[in-house]
C-alpha cells in the first residue's frame, strides 16, 4: 500500500487536491474561496498564494515529499489554508483533534512521525505539553503568532511535484475496539473520487455554490466535506468550531446565500427551534445535509417542514471510506424515512454474516464495503488492516437490514461504538482508563439516549470495595487527565457485578435494558 508521494518523473501523473485549488487560483483568480467567522474573506488568488508560500517554508523546513505534518487548531481560514500546504509540499497532512488531552495529542504525533506541527494560538498550550511526549517534532509554526511572518519571508514561487494521485493525502485519527486510536489513510485519489462520487449522485452544486459544515475541520466532515465545492470553483464558509449558535448560524446561511450545508442531527434541531427560522430568507439553499449520529423521525419530519425548499440528504459511512458510502435523497425523506439510503456511485455494498456470507433481505448483518473510496489501510498497523479488510472488503463494524427495495436500516453498531454529538466514542478506550482508577474492580461503558447529544456514555462500574465505593467526582477527576471531555462519561452506575455471556463477555443489550426500565441506579458526573 502506498503511505506517501514519491518525486521524480511519474508517468501519468494524477490530480491532488491540492492542484484543485490551484488551478482555480489561476482560472478564476478574484472568486471567494474562504469565508470564516472571524471575518476573514479570502479570494483563490490569495489563498493560492498562502498556500504556496506555506510550503515552500515546509520544503525549506527538510520536509519531504511523504513526510507527516500535524495541523491542529479551531475552524478557520489559516486551518484549511495548512492542510492544503502540506499537500502541496507532497507530504501528508495529520489533522489533530483540538477536545483531546496532551497525551492523546503526543500519541497522534509520535505515531504518525510527525516532523512539524502547526498550531493555532488556542492550541498552542496543548500542543506545547503534548511535545515533550513527540520528539520526533523538529519544528512548530502557530497561526496568530509567527505564520504571518513566515509567509510574508518565503518564496511566492509555485513549483508542481510529481505528488501520484495514489499517494496518502491525510491520515485520520480513528479509535478501534481495542482503544488505540488507528490513523486510516486516504490518498488523493480517495478523496477526489469521493467529491465527484457524491456530485454525480447527488445531483451535482448547479454551479460554483456557496458550501458551509458545522462541523469541525479535524473531522472527516470537514475534510472531505467542502471539496466538491472547491472542485467546482464555489465557495467554502467556515464557522466557528465551538459554541454553536443556532441564531448566529441561521444569519450567516442567510447573509452568505449558503446552497449546501451538513449539520449533525443535535445541531439541526437546535436550527429548527430557533423561533423565526422559517421566516429568514434561505431560499439559496438547496442541500441540507446531515450525518454523523442518529436522528430521530420526528426531527426528520421537523427539517423537512422547516425548510420546504431544500433536500434534506442523509449521508452515512465512516472515516476509512472517505467517507459518505449511502445516502438518502431528498425524494425519499418521507418514504423511506429512517433509511441511510442506497449505496453512492463507486461504492460496492455487501450485508454479511461473520462467515461472510450474504445475508438475506431483511435480515440483519455486517455492512462491507468495496471501491476506490475506501482507505488504503491503517497508518503502521498491517494487522488491523489486515483484520479490516478479511475477505477482501472492508468492514465497517455497522450492523444494518436491507428492505425490499434496497434500501438499509442502521440497527446497531458491532464495536459498540457510542456517538455523541457527532464525535465518535470508543468504549475500550474509556473503559481502560476507567479501569486505572484505584477504586474500580470491574467497569463496562455504554451509550445511553440523550435529547441534546443523541448519545452520552454511562459507566457501569463494579466497586473493589463495596464500602468505599469510587464518587462521581472522583470518577471525573480521573478521566480528565487521559481523555478529552466529550469521552468522559456523564453519568455513573455502581452494581454488584456485571452480566457476562459464556465467553466472559460483557452483555451490554442487559445493561442497556435495565436503564431504560430504571433498575440501573445512576448519578450524575459533575
Amino acid at each position: 500500500m502506498t503511505t506517501g508521494a514519491t518525486t521524480g518523473v511519474i508517468t501519468g501523473r494524477g490530480m491532488t487536491l491540492s492542484d484543485i485549488q490551484a488551478r482555480w487560483a489561476r482560472v478564476t483568480p478574484d472568486a471567494e474561496f474562504l469565508v470564516d467567522g472571524g471575518g476573514e474573506r479570502r479570494t483563490y488568488a490569495r489563498s493560492g498564494d498562502r498556500i504556496t508560500r506555506l510550503a515552500n517554508v515546509l520544503a525549506a523546513e527538510g520536509v519531504e515529499p511523504g513526510d507527516r505534518v500535524a495541523v491542529l487548531g479551531l475552524n478557520a481560514a489559516d486551518l484549511l489554508e495548512s492542510y492544503l500546504a502540506v499537500l502541496r509540499a507532497g507530504a501528508i497532512c495529520v489533522p489533530v483533534n483540538f477536545r483531546l488531552v496532551a497525551k492523546e495529542v503526543a500519541y497522534a504525533l509520535d505515531d504518525s512521525g510527525a516532523v512539524v506541527a502547526i498550531a493555532d494560538t488556542a492550541t498552542s498550550d496543548l500542543l506545547r505539553d503534548a511535545l515533550p511526549d513527540a520528539p520526533g517534532v523538529r519544528r512548530t509554526i502557530t497561526i496568530g503568532g509567527d505564520l504571518e511572518q513566515v509567509l510574508a519571508a518565503a518564496d511566492p514561487t509555485y513549483r508542481e511535484l510529481a505528488v501520484p494521485d495514489d499517494a496518502t493525502a491525510f491520515i485520520m485519527y480513528t479509535s478501534g475496539t481495542t482503544g488505540a486510536p488507528k490513523g486510516a489513510m486516504l490518498t488523493h485519489r480517495n478523496l477526489y473520487l469521493h467529491a465527484f462520487s457524491s456530485t454525480m449522485h447527488l445531483g451535482g452544486p448547479g454551479g460554483p455554490g456557496v458550501w458551509l459544515s458545522g462541523t469541525p475541520l479535524f473531522h472527516i466532515a470537514g475534510v472531505a466535506g467542502f471539496l466538491p465545492s472547491l472542485f467546482a470553483g464555489g465557495t467554502t464558509v467556515i464557522p466557528p468550531s465551538t459554541g454553536f449558535d443556532p441564531d448566529a448560524m441561521l444569519a450567516t446561511l442567510e447573509r452568505e446565500r449558503v446552497s449546501a450545508c451538513f449539520f449533525v442531527p443535535a445541531q439541526w434541531a437546535a436550527l429548527c427551534a430557533r423561533v423565526g427560522a422559517r421566516e429568514r430568507d434561505l431560499s439559496a439553499l438547496r442541500k441540507a445535509s446531515w450525518g454523523a449520529a442518529p436522528a430521530s423521525d420526528a426531527l426528520l419530519r421537523t427539517m423537512i417542514e422547516t425548510f420546504p425548499d431544500a433536500e434534506i440528504v442523509t449521508s452515512f459511512g465512516q472515516t476509512e471510506c472517505s467517507p459518505v458510502t449511502t445516502t438518502l435523497r431528498g425524494e425519499d425523506a418521507v418514504r423511506k424515512i429512517g433509511s441511510v439510503g442506497t449505496p453512492m456511485i463507486n461504492v460496492e455494498v455487501r450485508v454479511v454474516d461473520d462467515d461472510m456470507r450474504d445475508v438475506a433481505s431483511g435480515e440483519v448483518g455486517e455492512i462491507v464495503y468495496r471501491g476506490p473510496l475506501v482507505m488504503s489501510g491503517y497508518w503502521n498497523k498491517p494487522e488491523q488492516t489486515a483484520e479490516a479488510f478479511r475477505g477482501g472488503w472492508f468492514h465497517s463494524g455497522d450492523l444494518v437490514r436491507q428492505d425490499p427495495d434496497g434500501y438499509y436500516y442502521v440497527v446497531d453498531r458491532k464495536k459498540d461504538m457510542i456517538i455523541s454529538g457527532g464525535e465518535n466514542i470508543y468504549c475500550a478506550e474509556v473503559e481502560n482508563v476507567l479501569a486505572g482508577h484505584p477504586q474500580v474492580a470491574d467497569v463496562a461503558l455504554i451509550g445511553v439516549a440523550d435529547p441534546t447529544w443523541g448519545e452520552t456514555p454511562l459507566a457501569v462500574i463494579v466497586p473493589k470495595d463495596p464500602d468505599d465505593p469510587p464518587t462521581a467526582a472522583s470518577i471525573d477527576d480521573h478521566c480528565r487527565e487521559h481523555l478529552a471531555r466529550y469521552k468522559r462519561p456523564r453519568r455513573i452506575a455502581l452494581v454488584d457485578v456485571l452480566p457476562r455471556n459464556a465467553t466472559g463477555k460483557v452483555q451490554k443489550t442487559v445493561l442497556r435494558d435495565r436503564d431504560l426500565e430504571g433498575s440501573l441506579a445512576s448519578e450524575v458526573v459533575a
